[in-house]
């Protein structure tokens, strides 16, 4: 216990000198702590001092930076300034010169001054900046007044005539002429079928009617003037430039004005000649000027849609109207049935450019040529159609006089026929016209169209036929024509479309012609030589038969000479007429030899002897079989008068 409490009391002992000892720690600190915030004291007290010592100089510096940092701006503003005046001095001595000697300097110097101008009009707080912004506006205005002379004369100077032969050139081998101009028009409407044909696949090249080097110039020019706000002289030196160029192309192509008095005055041939010279013209005009023009006019005003659209228009007008007013004279002048293959050649043309016209001219501006071009199209196509229907009246009421005497092919049977070849030369145009009013099988409007000429043409057949006093060429003229209808459709386009019924059925009216022909000329003159059979009792018992039994040598001298006159008449007579066809020309003399030359040589035969025992037999036996057929193969050969004489 009592070691317990030692051990105690030493320990509070050893606390006590602790305690003490952190007493006197804290003590120190404290003064430690105290000495310290007196020494801070003094030394903010100091610093307050020095700052209010400091501060006219802080103000002083402070000034001096900011002089410093104003100094740099006004020198930086004045340097910004000295170099728009520099600027100005270099662009005013380059529009002084003018644009002819350097005009690609000259717009440079344009674009300076617009940002100089751009400049002074927003910097006008320094001293003269009212005045530099006057003098450049002044100057700039000058400068773009120099330029309309300029665009006017750049674009006048390289805007020449377009020469035929060039033109020419630029064509595909095919539609090149082969012969002179007036040879190529007047062969046009034959060939034109064709000549599309080969249109079709052309390939042209473009044509350049202002130097390549020259147009970003002619660009750079009007774009100035556009900005300028000179939209309407930039149009009007362009429009009356390049309207002006391309009409004199066209004359010297050929191209005239013609109205539809000028086209009623005009003689056929001369007609002719200048519709195939009008579908050479507007291929032409098309494919190669409107669309170089295009090109040009999309090149130069590239930068303004309104007024590219709207300029061309205008520069093209009176060309397009010069070329499709003759278009129409020709499709409003009087319907002939010669015209419908020039009408059915210029539908053809127009057909062939219509969507190269749509692309070409396009925008607002260009609607009326358009609708225009497409209205031609539609008036060619009507006036062709109403053409069939007064071709087909005309071959029905032809009522000329224009006799054949030999019963050969009549002029109206060979034109329509070959009208209608011309036709089928012409199918697939055909076929598009028809489309344009109805909505049938074209191949089935063509096949009807068709066999309605054949039928007109047949009917005026009929009454041509009734002229003939002599009923035998009433047969055979009716056998000629018909026939030459059947060979030609045979031999053509036609027969696909009308068909072998068609064919067969007009074969068998020809041969129905032919065997009317030997009964009305052959049926008299064979009857009058036929005899009377042998009598039951000639020849009975064994003997050999009387062949002259039952006749009388008056009956057959009267016989031999009734025979001898009808037959040299007729051989006379028939020896005119004319079968043109070579195979059924021998049919129709083996028709008649087979059924002449039996009765012939049977009533020779029976009657021979009874005339040879008598005075003079020659004068009635004429002729033996052989000199009959030799007599037959001189018939239809259309022999005059002289010719059977001699």
């Amino acid at each position: 216990m009592v070691m317990m409490i030692g051990m105690v009391a030493s320990t509070m002992e050893t606390l006590n000198e602790r305690a003490t000892l952190v007493r006197e720690s804290l003590h120190k600190s404290q003064t430690i702590t105290d000495n310290m915030v007196s020494i801070l004291g003094s030394f903010d007290h100091r610093l307050s001092s020095l700052e209010t010592a400091m501060r006219p100089t802080q103000i002083r510096t402070h000034s001096i930076r900011r002089a410093h940092e104003n100094m740099d701006k006004t020198l930086k503003s004045a340097e910004v300034i000295l170099e728009q005046f520099e600027l100005f001095r270099k662009a005013e001595a380059k529009i002084l010169r003018g644009p002819h000697e350097d005009l690609e300097s000259y717009l440079e110097a344009i674009d300076e001054l617009k940002a100089n101008y751009q400049f002074f009009s927003t910097n006008k707080s320094f001293k003269n900046a009212e005045g530099a912004y006057t003098h450049v506006k002044v100057l700039l205005d000058r400068a773009i007044g120099k330029l309309e002379d300029e665009f006017k004369n750049v674009l006048l100077s390289h805007s020449k005539p377009v020469e035929p032969d060039r033109l020419l050139e630029c064509l595909p081998s095919s539609l090149r002429p082969s012969a002179s101009a007036s040879d190529t028009a007047s062969k046009s409407s034959t060939n034109s079928n064709e000549q599309n044909k080969n249109a079709e696949n052309a390939v042209y090249t473009p044509l350049t009617l202002i130097p390549p080097h020259v147009v970003p110039l002619l660009h750079n020019l009007a774009s100035q003037m556009v900005q300028a706000g000179m939209h309407q002289l930039v149009l009007r030196i362009y429009r009356d430039t390049r309207s002006a160029a391309l009409e004199t192309s066209l004359r010297k192509l050929g191209v005239e004005k013609l109205s539809k008095d000028d086209v009623q005055k005009m003689q056929w041939d001369a007609l002719e000649t200048k519709i195939g010279s009008w579908i050479h013209h507007i291929r032409i005009a098309v494919k190669l000027l409107f669309a170089g023009e295009k090109k040009l006019c999309d090149q130069v005003l590239k930068d303004s849609e309104t007024i590219r659209t709207l300029c061309f228009a205008e520069v093209t007008t009176n060309s397009v109207q010069m070329l499709l007013s003759f278009g129409d004279a020709i499709a409003k002048s009087k319907r002939s049935p010669e015209k419908l293959f020039v009408l059915l050649d210029m539908y053809e043309i127009m057909r062939e450019l219509l969507p190269e016209i749509e692309s070409i001219f396009e925008g607002r501006p260009c609607t009326e040529t358009r609708e225009t071009a497409t209205g031609l199209s539609k008036r060619l196509a009507q006036t062709a159609q109403e053409t069939f229907g007064d071709f087909e009246e005309a071959i029905e009421k032809d009522c000329t006089r224009t006799a054949v005497l030999d019963g050969t092919v009549h002029p109206l049977t060979s034109y329509v026929i070959n009208y209608v070849k011309f036709l089928f030369d012409y199918q697939s145009t055909l076929k598009l016209l028809f489309q344009e009013f109805n909505e049938g099988d074209p191949d089935s409007q063509l096949a009807s169209l068709t066999a309605r000429i054949m039928q007109a043409l047949q009917n005026n057949l009929d009454g041509k036929s009734k002229q003939y006093k002599d009923a035998s060429l009433t047969q055979l003229f009716l056998m000629n024509n018909i026939h030459y209808m059947v060979r030609s459709v045979r031999r053509s386009e036609a027969k696909d479309l009308l068909g072998d019924d068609w064919v067969q059925r007009h074969r068998r009216i020809v041969q129905q012609h032919a065997n009317q022909y030997k009964r009305n000329c052959w049926a008299k003159i064979v009857q009058l030589i036929t005899l009377p059979p042998l009598p039951q009792s000639a020849g009975s018992g064994g003997t050999t038969p009387d062949l002259t039994a039952g006749l009388s040598r008056a009956m057959v001298k009267d016989k031999f000479k009734n025979f001898n006159i009808q037959f040299e008449e007729l051989h006379q007579r028939q020896s005119q007429w004319t079968v043109p066809d070579t195979e059924l020309r021998e049919s129709l003399r083996l028709a008649v030899a087979e059924v002449l030359l039996p009765a012939y040589r049977a009533f020779l035969k029976r009657c021979k002897s009874m005339i040879e025992n008598g005075k003079n037999p020659q004068k009635y036996i004429r002729y033996t079989p052989e000199d009959i057929e030799h007599m037959l193969s001189e018939f239809f050969e259309g022999k005059t008068w002289g010719e059977q004489k001699r």
